[in-house]
């Protein structure tokens, strides 16, 4: 079992930033994967960002690509979302999410998920 706990969400004006912390504890391994998704109200979840936990390589989503940065921290079992130049439509419920083996974008590929950090971007 992995459990994941997200924190850092709130609420920001637009053209500000704001970090996602998910901290993995439990049967954490190094060929995980970790993702960031997001869901605003009314739509279905998605992709945000992925990182290999044993090689840090990265996927972005084209939405949010130059703008938000996925990483990790291997000795605190984190992995962050840098969020800048936030826009109103990224206003979501952001949930990290660990699997098994490579990254994917596709959401139901994920095994173990964090209880969701709400993001609200006022413009």
């Amino acid at each position: 079992q992995v459990q994941l706990i997200e924190s850092g969400g709130g609420l920001v004006q637009a053209g500000g930033s704001l970090r996602l912390s998910c901290a993995a504890s439990g049967r954490t391994f190094n060929n995980n994967a970790m993702a960031w998704f997001r869901q605003a109200p009314g739509k279905g979840r998605e992709f945000v960002a992925a990182i290999s936990w044993s090689d840090g390589s990265t996927d972005v989503a084209d939405s949010v690509k130059g703008r938000f940065t996925i990483s990790r921290d291997n000795v605190k079992n984190t992995a962050y979302l840098t969020m800048n130049s936030l826009k109103p439509e990224d206003t979501a419920v952001y949930y990290c999410a660990a699997k098994r083996g490579w990254y994917r974008r596709d959401y139901e590929t994920y095994t173990y998920w964090g209880q969701g950090s709400r993001v609200t971007v006022s413009s």
